[in-house]
């Protein structure tokens, strides 16, 4: 009795050692390799990540070194350090004004 699949073209491919070969060779470089294709997109996603990460810290490094520019003016200073730190001459009073709408509530209601 002789198999009816051995005349046909899919099986005489299928058959074929260099194919299993080839087969094997690409499951392993695809899958399991330490160099695989899955392995090379996590770490293109790292390297992305990073760069970007590298160019908001350049850009916030650029607004920094403007900053310290400006503070380098006794002017700049004082209207800093009134500002942010809410500084003040002894002869002065500083009144903070805050409107609705300028912060947030703390009261949820439910």
């Amino acid at each position: 009795m002789t198999n009816p699949f051995k005349e046909k073209p899919w099986f005489k491919f299928l058959s074929n050692k260099y194919v299993w070969v080839l087969l094997s060779f690409l499951i392993w470089m695809v899958f399991l390799d330490n160099y695989s294709y899955f392995g090379h997109r996590v770490l293109d996603k790292q390297i992305d990540e990073l760069e970007d990460n590298k160019e908001y810290y350049q850009q916030e490094i650029k607004k920094d070194q403007e900053r310290i520019k400006k503070l380098q003016n006794p002017d700049e200073t004082e209207k800093y350090a009134r500002e942010k730190y809410y500084m003040k001459k002894d002869s002065e009073d500083v009144y903070i004004i805050e409107f609705e709408g300028d912060t947030i509530e703390k009261d949820i209601k439910k």
